[in-house]
């Protein structure tokens, strides 16, 4: 038997042995989710002694976490930018640098917009906007069903009731006279040659058809860019997240397409995270 501290140092010691980043703290998670502790329950009653049963179960969350099965899929949540999203192995674990993508996109949107989340897998950027701009409508699309299933569900857990979603390969099962005032991607950008070598958590877990960029990671920003202007209305917006040394290129793509007044944003690391521009006819 083992007091609550104890067992919360055993799993971080565990983690540490098999190369798990932010040991301690994703211990500290995992115990949570088993018995429902806050950090007050914690600081005031981590020398009580945690029950068999609790063990167990924490012990099975740290044999999968040692694994490197990301820390969102065992608790099946992540939270952006202050909501809580379902999550699972049928899509990309929303990132913090994705926030920066909503913050710009935030500064530009009006009551009444109409906005595009193209790619939105967990739907976290579009209920996101949907959430923060009442007055709105979203319309987010991805070509995988099972990613659909998850943004439904969260748009349901977090009623928000002004944002749809449509299965489509991009702009393949658009009308053409559906516009929007902006269209906003966080698409696949990973060179195909690079995603042997990332992280076993997204490696092995994350969907490679949110991940792979095809051979240059460029893929996505040229078919979105080439289609983008016919789904936007005049000076409309176009933003996507980028990889921090794509910017120079997906800018050029941008121009290229027919997009003015390009800004490259950074984040709060000082790499480039987010490249937007506006129609220009």
């Amino acid at each position: 038997m083992m007091t609550i501290r104890e067992a919360v140092e055993w799993g971080s010691h565990e983690l540490e042995e098999h190369g798990v980043d932010n040991a301690k703290h994703d211990s500290y998670e995992l115990l949570s989710a088993v018995n429902g502790m806050t950090r007050t329950f914690y600081l005031v009653n981590q020398d009580s002694m945690l029950s068999e049963e609790d063990f167990l179960s924490f012990e099975e969350y740290i044999d999968k976490r040692a694994a490197h099965v990301p820390l969102q899929h065992i608790l099946g949540k992540t939270y952006f930018y202050g909501y809580e999203f379902e999550v699972n192995g049928d899509v990309l674990v929303p990132r913090p640098d994705t926030e920066i993508l909503v913050e710009e996109v935030m500064k530009v949107t009006r009551n009444g917009d109409y906005i595009l989340d193209m790619c939105t897998g967990s739907g976290c950027i579009g209920i996101t906007l949907a959430k923060k701009f009442p007055e709105i409508k979203v319309l987010g699309v991805d070509v995988s069903e099972r990613a659909l299933a998850v943004a439904e569900k969260n748009r349901h857990n977090l009623e928000a009731y002004n944002i749809d979603f449509m299965l489509s390969d991009l702009f393949t099962e658009l009308n053409q006279d559906i516009i929007f005032d902006t269209i906003v991607s966080n698409p696949p950008y990973i060179p195909t040659s690079v995603i042997d070598g990332l992280q076993e958590e997204v490696r092995l877990h994350d969907p490679v058809l949110a991940l792979d960029g095809k051979e240059d990671g460029l893929d996505f920003y040229r078919r979105i860019s080439e289609s983008a202007g016919a789904h936007l209305r005049q000076d409309g917006y176009l933003c996507f997240e980028i990889g921090c040394e794509q910017a120079d290129a997906v800018s050029d793509i941008m121009e290229k397409a027919g997009f003015k007044d390009i800004n490259v944003v950074r984040d709060l690391a000082g790499l480039n995270r987010v490249v937007m521009g506006r129609k220009n006819n």
